[in-house]
Order: C-alpha cells, then sequence, then structure tokens
C-alpha cells in the first residue's frame, strides 16, 4: 500500500515539491516540476476532520456529535481547513463573538471554554 506524500520537509518543514512521476504498470516516468493538489496541503487531522464533515454533509451538529467537539471548535477547525487550502477566510471579530456566546447560550460549551475562546 502507498505512503501518503510528503507536503513538507521532514529536515527544514518547508514545501516539497514534486520532481518526478511514475508509472507502475509501464514504467514511464515525467519528470518536471510539479504542484500537490490543495487536498495534499492538509495535515492528516484535517484530513479526517474534511472526511467527518462531508460525511454529515456540513452538518455541525452533527460533526459535533461524531467527533465529539464543540460547536466553536468544529467551526474553528473548519477555518484552518479552509485557510490551508487558500480559501482566505475572513471572520469578523464582533461574528465570532455572537457564535461563542450563542454556544454558551445552548450549553454546548461551558463559561470556561466561552472565556477561553474570547481571549484567544
Amino acid at each position: 500500500m502507498p505512503r501518503p506524500i510528503l507536503t513538507k520537509c521532514p529536515v527544514c518543514g518547508k514545501a516539497l515539491t514534486v520532481t518526478k512521476l511514475h508509472c507502475s504498470s509501464c514504467h514511464t516516468a515525467v519528470e518536471g516540476r510539479f504542484e500537490p493538489c490543495r487536498f495534499c496541503r492538509l495535515t492528516g487531522e484535517q484530513q479526517h476532520f474534511v472526511e467527518v464533515f462531508l460525511a454529515a454533509r456540513g452538518n455541525i451538529k452533527e460533526v459535533e456529535r461524531l467527533l465529539g467537539i464543540s460547536y466553536p471548535t468544529v467551526r474553528s477547525r473548519l477555518d484552518h481547513v479552509l485557510e490551508t487550502l487558500g480559501c482566505g477566510v475572513e471572520r469578523d471579530q464582533d461574528q465570532r463573538r455572537r457564535e461563542i456566546l450563542e454556544a454558551l447560550d445552548k450549553g454546548e460549551i461551558t463559561p470556561q471554554e466561552a472565556v477561553k475562546l474570547l481571549q484567544s
């Protein structure tokens, strides 16, 4: 079974570039500079999150249930995935604050979690 493609250098942590592709059937090789797909940039944890998110058809409540995490955590992970994919998430601070307070009001997070999230 093939291993997942490395996207970061194990020595310095910078992005790796694919320079050779090989066909295991006819042994054709193509050399050049190839960019990995945007989804290859995601960490294993982010890929798992995306799989769960898609399986839940984007239903955040279902993602919360499946992963056992709070609404703000789901939103935060989704934002990080979007940023990694280069989708440039711009979140208004007031909107973020409202979401945290709504989650607190619904009992989805504890007061301590809300304070921590508001301070970050």
